[in-house]
């Protein structure tokens, strides 16, 4: 009998002027930027679907889009051009509260980004996983993938990768840290009823019964879905999310978590109700974060320490989940701050401003500077997405969609300026991105 061998083909799948791995909003708003700026696109995406955490996450709220005050807008761009997609289109509801700015249908945001990537002629790669890098002194030349058709190579100019664990980032020899505070991933799901503040005591006093802890949670409507909730109850603890076996069990935990409240619901609240939707992905908050020229930290952020090359204007507060407690911390810019524990069984109060003796007026949003985006090591590549440079408290604010989104944005033009300008990504001109930005409508 002869010995096997395996063979391996790699293809080539094309070449491309920027390659963006990751089809999260901001993977998909980094590539849409840089097509309208006239450069040749390619996304890769390991679902079937784009959206990340908006869509197969169900996570189904994007963040105000004006000054705390809500008098100024200090967002546009991508963000509010997909909010008046869905708005047409009866997909989305105002919901203005210190928690959200918009509620929209998940399925319906995966209508809206496939049409906004095929309307601007980006090559799509659905079902598609990277793999490695061909790396040359410090340029990447090509990435590995695997998709139905094999293993193939993608070759581009410049790179983005919005992976959110940042696997090219890390490939490609970027320094990266982990914070001492990670915060943990949440299953999320959907279910045909509503259920109000009783189900902590329902919790504390039948969770034990199904294996549940009193854990902080959270839920929401779904425009169009009158019966159904969104609902985000429980985290999962001492899972790293971008090791494949923690990444494993964290899906198995969750699910299970998930079916546990169901039937404790079933059997103690209302034997009606019940699970009609499960994320198709957990939703991660924190893994990895990989340095760049700028590092945010809580303190600037929370005070609105303003930027000459301000990429990101943001509200949302302070949000940090806590990796050991079953708690959670929220700090606002107007002061204000809250730790609840549980399902709102104990809440403390207080008031971070006065803490700090501080008396100037309150900011009514904070800024991120373009220097977030540059590293020096790698010449043609942007890290983008929730490996983003900054310090637990700031992290707990920038994390969500409506910031990211404007980095992905930021980052999709600071790659055509890169190539226009033929100039490395840590020596491109930040005043270029911001006016290719403003033109786009962006800042």
């Amino acid at each position: 009998m002869k010995n096997s061998q395996i063979k391996l083909t790699c293809k080539d799948f094309g070449k491309y002027d920027l390659v963006v791995i990751g089809g999260g909003c901001t993977g998909v708003f980094a590539a849409v930027r840089a097509a309208r700026l006239g450069l040749k696109v390619a996304i890769i995406e390991k679902s079937n679907c784009f959206g990340g955490v908006a869509t197969n996450g169900l996570v189904n709220v994007w963040h105000s889009l004006y000054d705390i005050d809500g008098k100024e807008q200090i967002i546009a761009g991508l963000t509010e051009e997909v909010e008046q997609m869905l708005f047409k289109n009866g997909n989305a509801i105002v919901e203005n509260t210190e928690s959200s700015g918009i509620r929209f249908d998940p399925n319906a945001m995966k209508f809206m980004l496939d049409k906004l990537v095929t309307e601007n002629n980006i090559k799509i790669f659905l079902h598609t996983y990277y793999s490695s890098l061909i790396l040359k002194d410090k340029n990447i030349e090509k990435i590995i993938v695997s998709n139905k058709d094999g293993i193939g190579s993608i070759s581009a100019k410049f790179f983005i990768d919005a992976s959110g664990d940042g696997d090219l980032c890390r490939d490609a020899g970027l320094e990266l840290y982990i914070s001492n505070t990670i915060q943990p991933p949440t299953p999320c799901c959907f279910i045909n009823g509503k259920i109000g503040s009783e189900l902590g005591e329902l919790i504390i006093k039948h969770g034990a019964e199904f294996g549940l802890d009193d854990d902080w949670g959270w839920s929401g409507m779904i425009p169009g879905l009158e019966d159904i909730s969104f609902r985000a109850d429980f985290h999962i603890f001492e899972k790293m999310c971008n090791i494949a076996d923690d990444l494993s069990e964290a899906e198995i935990i969750g699910r299970r978590k998930i079916y546990a409240l169901d039937a404790l619901l079933k059997k103690y609240y209302d034997s009606k109700i019940s699970v009609v939707s499960l994320c198709s992905h957990i939703g991660v908050r924190e893994t990895v974060h990989y340095k760049t020229k700028f590092k945010a930290n809580e303190l600037d952020l929370l005070l609105g320490k303003k930027y000459e090359n301000a990429v990101m204007r943001g509200t949302y507060r302070v949000d940090i989940h806590h990796h050991n407690d079953n708690g959670i911390t929220f700090k606002y810019l107007n002061g204000k701050s809250e730790t609840f524990y549980g399902k709102s069984n104990k809440i403390v109060r207080g008031n971070w401003r006065e803490a700090l003796n501080i008396t100037a007026p309150y900011a009514r949003f904070y800024q991120i500077p373009f220097e977030i985006l540059v590293q020096d090591r790698i010449n043609n590549l942007i890290p983008v997405g929730r490996m983003i440079n900054a310090d637990p408290g700031s992290f707990g604010a920038l994390r969500v969609m409506v910031n990211l989104n404007q980095l992905g944005e930021a980052a999709g033009v600071a790659a055509y300026a890169s190539l226009h300008s033929n100039k490395n990504i840590s020596d491109i001109s930040p005043k270029s991105v911001l006016s290719e930005l403003k033109k786009g409508g962006s800042v």
